[in-house]
């Protein structure tokens, strides 16, 4: 087993607000490899945490009529609660109003502006409060923001800036040279192209219009902005000084062997941030990979339109491993992923509750009935077991390749791949046939062992991904985890240990319906916690009616029904009736005589030129003394008040409903 050290950061978050899923993936992400690369007997050092500087946050806290400090205290905690309930094994989560953070940020500013890498200026250009970032007038697209597409406002002041220029050649020749060092590498052609060749602007690292941030200790006009201040956390954390007097972690960690962050802020990690270590003479971080984003169904999430999807949501109505697992096979290497709830629920039944779920518990099942639990090798063996073995034993290295290319996807792909093929060798082997002929007992043991050892070397696979369930599986079948180099071995479960004689269901299966209830109810929520922040008056909840559901039909039934939008061109009361309007509807080129009980709703002046749905093909009856040759359709809510069905927009008169 190797003991080389990895550092494994992710970008900290803002804390502005409460991140969604969409933010909360990548850390899932990063503690994904971060065990992966324990389970292969790396030290490794993992840190995230939060940025709390800048306007938007000193804004936000003036709206919210307390300190900025008491701002970002409470989501940071927020922040730091969602990694835990994701069950994030971080070794250190930074905040960049710790002490020891904005101490250093002050002496990297001081050197840096001591060698003349820092200089003072005045900064006009057009600025967007939302990135903290100074835009001309060419880098707007439609003149909003190129990177967010907010608005933006004209904004001059002065500042300290830093020559970017200075070292411009250096990194691209660093780029050229390491071309492992931005992943993928479309997000590399996107920096060379975009903005390294064509030439870079000297970058502003302070501010003067806003105070909440680490001010400039020889100039306190000044705080230092965002980046220089967010960026630096990734060698703040582990003890770097400036000074030169850096602790050992610092010395045995830097350089950081991956930074994860979100494609849209790859630009700062991969040209501000190398080139600020180098003018702080630090080597440079070996991978910076910008992962693509999760999206809600298509969509934009928006707490107005109550559509944003939270980690404790999820986990509230999921569990913690099931999230952890859906994120992580929901987002593609290069491409955006999404996220919509009945995705998330069609995933959880197939992958979750019927390949894993459904194979441990059939396999300790049949182990208690027919052998009290006993797992045993008998040696009894068939050629249809090799194959199984070879899917088992290959996982593993096939699983390593995967995270080395960081695709995460299809690494846990092939996990579920391995469960897959175990339940595939159930349906192969046949155990309740064997289980018939006590000839064949011998067979069924050596069955229910391979079972076994298959599904204790996928649990072991597992623990990055599903710490907890792999966690459960393993205590089920009495086995522990394995040394990494064990997993690529076949038959190390013990013969004749004893299997729980209460198989715990790891996954039950959910209904789609009561999910999209809950959901609605926190969608619901999400509205109100708006209009309730932005001063809106909330909207009236619309009353709903629920009845009786009628047994189900066929399509088969439902296409007997002819349904056409109609057009009454005439109506009338029916003589001695209280309840009934003959009308003359339109229906195409002919025209229906139907008799409808709405007299209480409707005067028959106000049918007249009324667009209707009309049921044609119904069995002429006689209401009245009145033939009645169709049927029109109408809503009723719970005072029995009835009002017709029309088409949204106007149809023609006999256009047919489908």
């Amino acid at each position: 087993m190797c003991k080389d050290k990895y550092y494994i950061t992710t970008a900290i978050a803002y804390t502005s607000g409460k991140p969604h899923i969409g933010n909360s993936y990548e850390i899932v992400m990063a503690d994904a490899i971060a065990r992966h690369k324990r389970q292969q007997g790396y030290d490794v050092y993992f840190q995230t945490g939060t940025d709390e500087h800048g306007q938007k946050i000193e804004e936000k806290a003036k709206a919210a009529g307390i300190t900025p400090k008491e701002f970002v205290d409470n989501v940071a905690g927020i922040i730091r609660g969602i990694c835990d309930s994701l069950n994030v094994s971080y070794d250190h989560f930074i905040r960049t109003t710790d002490d020891y953070h904005e101490k250093q940020i002050q002496k990297i500013f001081k050197k840096m502006y001591a060698q003349g890498d820092i200089y003072k200026g005045a900064y006009e250009g057009m600025y967007c409060t939302p990135c903290e970032s100074f835009w001309t007038e060419s880098q707007l697209v439609d003149g909003k923001c190129p990177d967010c597409g907010r608005e933006v406002k004209p904004a001059k002041e002065e500042a300290y800036f830093f020559k970017m220029s200075k070292y411009a050649d250096r990194l691209i020749e660093h780029i050229n040279s390491h071309p492992e060092f931005i992943q993928p590498v479309s997000r590399k052609n996107e920096m060379m192209n975009n903005f390294l060749l064509p030439g870079l602007q000297d970058l502003c690292v302070s501010r003067t219009s806003f105070k909440w941030g680490i001010p400039v200790d020889f100039d306190d006009k000044h705080v230092v902005y965002v980046w220089l201040d967010a960026l630096s956390n990734y060698i703040t954390g582990i003890g770097y000084d400036a000074d030169g007097n850096s602790s050992d972690l610092y010395k045995k960690m830097w350089p950081a062997d991956l930074h994860l962050i979100g494609k849209d802020i790859i630009r700062f990690h991969t040209i501000y941030w190398p080139i600020f270590l180098m003018s702080l003479g630090e080597p440079l971080p070996k991978h910076v990979f910008g992962h693509p984003w999760l999206l809600q169904g298509g969509e934009k999430m928006s707490k107005s339109r109550g559509n944003v999807i939270y980690a404790d949501d999820l986990i509230d109505m999921f569990g913690v491993d099931a999230v952890r697992y859906f994120v992580l096979h929901e987002m593609p290497y290069e491409n955006d992923g999404t996220i919509t709830w009945d995705l998330v629920v069609e995933r959880f039944n197939s992958d979750l509750a019927n390949i894993i779920g459904n194979l441990v518990n059939r396999t300790i099942s049949m182990s208690n009935k027919y052998f009290d639990g006993i797992v045993e090798s008998t040696g009894v063996t068939a050629d249809i077991d090799s194959d199984l073995k070879e899917v088992v034993t290959s996982a593993r290295d096939k699983i390593s390749a995967k995270m080395e290319d960081m695709r995460v996807a299809d690494a846990i792909s092939e996990v579920i791949a391995l469960f897959r093929r175990c339940n595939k060798y159930i349906d192969e082997t046949e155990p309740w046939v064997l289980a018939k002929d006590e000839a064949a007992k011998p067979r069924l043991k050596e069955v229910l062992y391979n079972l076994t050892e298959s599904i204790v070397i996928g649990a072991n696979l597992l623990i990055p991904y599903m710490p907890e369930t792999a966690s459960k599986i393993l205590e089920q079948v009495n086995a522990g985890e394995r040394s990494y180099d064990d997993l690529a071995s076949y038959g190390l479960f013990k013969s004749g240990t004893k299997v729980t004689d209460k198989p715990q269901i790891l996954f039950a299966r959910q209904d789609l319906k009561e999910v999209m209830i809950k959901v609605e109810e926190i969608q619901a929520a999400q509205r109100a916690e708006y209009a309730k922040e932005n001063g809106i008056e909330p909207e009236s909840e619309e009353p709903v009616i629920d009845v009786e559901i009628k047994p189900e039909i066929t399509y088969d039934d439902f296409a007997k029904l002819q349904f056409r939008i109609g057009k009454i061109i005439k109506c009338e009361e029916v003589p001695k009736s209280k309840k009934l309007l003959c009308s003359q509807v339109k229906i195409g080129s002919e025209v229906k005589q139907i008799v409808s009980g709405i007299k209480q709703y409707y005067t028959p002046e106000e049918m007249v030129g009324k667009k209707v749905l009309v049921l044609t093909n119904l069995k002429p009856a006689t209401l009245a003394g009145v033939v009645s040759e169709g049927m029109l359709l109408c809503a009723e809510d719970a005072d029995g008040n009835l009002a017709l069905v029309t088409p949204e927009k106007d149809m023609p008169a006999g256009a047919e409903v489908c």
